[in-house]
């Protein structure tokens, strides 16, 4: 599944849709919970999990440097917004059958040369997540020089 991307007030709007069969409650544990989270976005740690909150941002390179960021948005089991750089990243999960869809859209101010890179990024996490849901843990790993995993990608129904 491609990121669907969009001019948006004052800047664009990347969207990525994932359809899972496990339930709200799941998906969001995998999203939320430091445990699951460190395994498909080990940059990442939730500090205090409410709006107005804190996520803390590691950079992961034996330095121990790391920036707050903000949450914006929480409402419990169906979204979590977050400062992301100039921009923010925006989670939202509802049910989808019998299982769940979860969207995860990035707001960015203007493309640069960086925004391929940051999407990719995106898929690669998104396919790391959908393997932890499952109860596995894949890594990043490099294929014809690009970081990447096997995972089928789906998009959810509306």
């Amino acid at each position: 599944m491609l990121a669907t991307i969009k001019q948006a007030d004052k800047g664009y709007e990347a969207t990525f849709e994932r359809s899972f069969n496990e339930q709200v409650g799941q998906v969001w544990t995998t999203l939320t919970d430091n445990a699951h989270l460190k395994k498909w976005m080990s940059n990442l740690e939730v500090i205090l999990l409410q709006k107005g909150g804190t996520i803390q941002f590691h950079f992961n390179d034996g330095t121990g440097s790391s920036f707050a960021m903000n949450i914006l948005d929480y409402e419990e089991e169906s979204c979590l917004q977050f400062d992301w750089g100039e921009g923010f990243v925006r989670f939202e999960l509802n049910e989808a059958g019998k299982g769940s869809c979860l969207r995860l859209i990035e707001y960015f101010p203007s493309l640069n040369d960086h925004t391929p890179k940051d999407l990719a990024g995106w898929h690669v996490c998104l396919d790391l997540f959908a393997a932890v849901l499952k109860g596995g843990q894949r890594t990043f790993r490099k294929r014809n020089g690009m970081l990447g995993t096997n995972s089928t990608r789906h998009s959810c129904k509306r």
